[in-house]
């Protein structure tokens, strides 16, 4: 089978979806599949990947990569890049990794046209909630994770209490759990909290620390490789994803999981999906409950044993291998 992936956004840009991209193309590659990604950022270190990748490619070359593929897919709708079916149609397969519409919950013309363009296409979705938010039926299969990278480290002491991983930005929730640690400070629980991530927020979050007085329980790391992070990760119990904003899916959790921490996450979209069983959910932006979750899991250590003997079953569900066979399945029923 020969697949075109158009991709805007790809590496060196760093994001869920980028992510997702590589992981799937490299497996269908090795699964003995021929693919070539079309994608419009530049990379002067031009890193190789075990696929063709054209970037920012004139007309003309995309023209005839839709004249060479079986399969043309989209890692989420992008409306720049459907006038090639137009000129030169082929099966196409939109893969939603997000929702369509402004982060108010609004939707725009650019929203509307994509979700009716979801009519002309097979859809696949990363979660059950972006699948409800289509006008279309889809299929949903969940995000892989770098179970490479990912893994339970024996070596590493599990000292630590909690660690957030993610953007600092207001819809990651972090204040949330800023005010969280402060109101487990005033029970009598004083856990350490390590963050690693960067954003336009971290000044802010600092800011916070010190008026709530617990500068000696957090730890800010910036920004850190998927090696480091999955070392630091081994090196706690609790991952904490605490979103405000419904998050598509979580491939974070399943990070989490895979080097033995149990999950506190908000509720909302698709995150529940990705914790399963391997953790506990609180309604999004509900610092309460938030707080009495941490509580009970810092205060009944053997609960934690329950959540993390799930982990290995839910895993198998996301490895790379295992969800682009489930991607191929679907991409052969088309060419049938």
């Amino acid at each position: 089978m020969k697949i075109l992936i158009y991709s805007p956004l790809f590496y060196p840009s760093v994001g869920g979806v980028e992510s997702v991209t590589e992981m799937l193309a490299t497996e269908w590659v090795q699964l003995g599949q021929e693919v070539k990604l079309i994608s419009q950022t530049p990379d002067r270190e031009q890193k190789i990947f075990p696929f063709e990748i054209l970037r920012q490619p004139s007309s003309k070359q995309q023209l005839e990569l839709m004249r060479w593929c079986d399969i043309y897919l989209q890692s989420c709708i992008s409306l720049k890049g459907l006038w090639l079916e137009l000129r030169q149609p082929k099966p196409l397969v939109f893969i939603h990794h997000t929702w369509y519409n402004r982060p108010d919950g609004s939707i725009v013309v650019a929203d509307r046209l994509k979700l009716w363009v979801t009519r002309f296409a097979t859809n696949i979705c990363v979660s059950e909630a972006i699948a409800s938010h289509l006008p279309v039926s889809s299929t949903v299969i969940h995000n892989p994770y770098r179970d490479d990278i990912f893994r339970e480290m024996p070596e590493i002491k599990r000292e630590k209490e909690l660690i957030f991983v993610g953007r600092l930005v207001s819809d990651k929730g972090v204040d949330l759990l800023l005010d969280s640690l402060f109101a487990l400070k005033q029970q009598g629980l004083v856990p350490h909290l390590t963050i690693i991530g960067a954003g336009a927020d971290q000044e802010q979050l600092q800011q916070q620390v010190k008026r709530l007085k617990i500068a000696s329980q957090v730890q800010f790391l910036g920004l850190c490789s998927p090696s480091e992070v999955a070392k630091t990760l081994n090196s706690h119990q609790f991952l904490v994803i605490p979103s405000r904003w419904q998050e598509p899916f979580g491939i974070v959790a399943l990070e989490g999981i895979a080097c033995g921490c149990v999950i506190v996450g908000s509720q909302g979209g698709g995150l529940k999906d990705a914790i399963a069983d391997c953790g506990e959910t609180f309604p999004n932006g509900d610092r309460g409950k938030l707080t009495k979750i941490l509580a009970e899991f810092l205060t009944n250590p053997d609960k934690i044993a329950k959540y993390r003997s799930n982990a290995k079953p839910h895993l198998q569900l996301h490895q790379k291998n295992i969800v682009a066979q489930k991607y191929l399945q679907r991409l052969e029923a088309i060419l049938l």
